[in-house]
């Protein structure tokens, strides 16, 4: 299968490595990549971190506010009515599925790293890439660790913000 390689190189330093699947999400894929090659994802942060479950980012800055809201895509996952090689890629640790509110077509910027099993995701939400290494799952396992907090309102926010440096096609 054909995969796009990125990196994600966070402001420490640290750096997880993803295999991006454009036949198994199409959309998604494209979408990410286009969102890479603007550099969009620079200086944002993983705002949501769920230990055991997922860590989220891709739409807001280190005081949570957030990026403009892009338009969003189509949904590829089953019960969107999207059949083109659905639930090839379970969410299970390491891999990278795109962010919705409860509007199925409604995912823009961000995405979110699974980080337990959580394959009740399956069919709801679109998978679109993998956490291509050991040495790039125990990054994010070790961001699934730190300390959160409620802030302004939103829920499982780092004390001390994860900040994204940059995302880079390889």
């Amino acid at each position: 299968m054909k995969t796009i390689a990125i990196e994600i190189i966070l402001e420490d330093e640290r750096k997880m490595r993803a295999d991006l699947y454009p036949e198994l999400a199409p959309i998604s894929v494209q979408n990410f990549v286009n969102l890479i090659k603007k550099n969009y994802y620079n200086g944002l942060i993983f705002h949501r971190v769920i230990k055991g479950f997922m860590i989220q980012g891709g739409g807001m800055f280190s005081d949570l506010s957030e990026k403009e809201t892009l338009e969003p895509i189509k949904g590829e996952f089953s019960i969107n009515g999207w059949n083109k090689n659905t639930s090839t890629l379970s969410h299970v640790p390491g891999v990278l599925s795109m962010a919705r509110t409860n509007v199925m077509d409604s995912a823009t910027s961000q995405f979110f790293i699974v980080t337990g099993e959580a394959k009740f995701l399956d069919g709801q939400y679109a998978s679109f890439g993998k956490l291509s290494d050991e040495e790039s799952l125990k990054v994010a396992l070790s961001i699934e660790n730190v300390k959160t907090a409620i802030k302004d309102f939103y829920e499982d926010v780092p004390i001390d913000p994860i900040i994204i440096k940059t995302i880079n096609l390889i």
